[in-house]
């Protein structure tokens, strides 16, 4: 499916505000509710809508760190790879991670409490993981660019 300028409308409108109603989407649209309700279901149904969630506020929430870590693998077996991956799911300040390219294999970003808390996650838990060679870490000072919503 490709996408029509209404819809494109459609998924800038929602990542701005994802409680728009079918009457409020309709109207930024110039669309009926119905039209509006219909072609946002069927985003979701294609896949280009993956979900809907609240953001926090990491503050408030006691995460004062937020930190970059980049992990080199010192083996690329894919026993390591799952165990590492299964290691990384299972830990709730680990936010997102992803594959690289270059000289680190991964990239996670984490939330910790404080400093103490991200020296324990990468001393205790990454370091010692058979399967890591390196960890490099780098502490956000200040995000000055809150995560965007993707072009449409």
């Amino acid at each position: 499916m490709t996408l029509d300028p209404t819809d494109s409308r459609i998924l800038t409108a929602l990542q701005q505000d994802a409680h728009l109603t079918a009457e409020a989407l309709g109207k930024v649209l110039n669309l009926s509710p119905s039209q509006a309700g219909r072609r946002r279901q069927r985003l979701e149904s294609v896949g280009y809508i993956l979900g809907y969630a609240a953001r926090l506020d990491p503050g408030l929430l006691g995460l004062s760190v937020q930190a970059f870590v980049q992990v080199e693998m010192a083996t690329h077996a894919p026993n390591a790879a799952k165990a590492f991956h299964t290691l990384i799911a299972a830990r709730p300040e680990v936010i997102s991670a992803w594959t690289l390219t270059g000289t680190a294999d991964y990239l996670l970003r984490v939330y910790c409490k404080d400093l103490a808390a991200l020296n324990r996650l990468i001393h205790q838990t990454l370091l010692p993981h058979p399967s890591v060679a390196r960890v490099h870490s780098q502490i956000v000072m200040d995000q000055f660019k809150s995560d965007a919503p993707l072009p449409t």
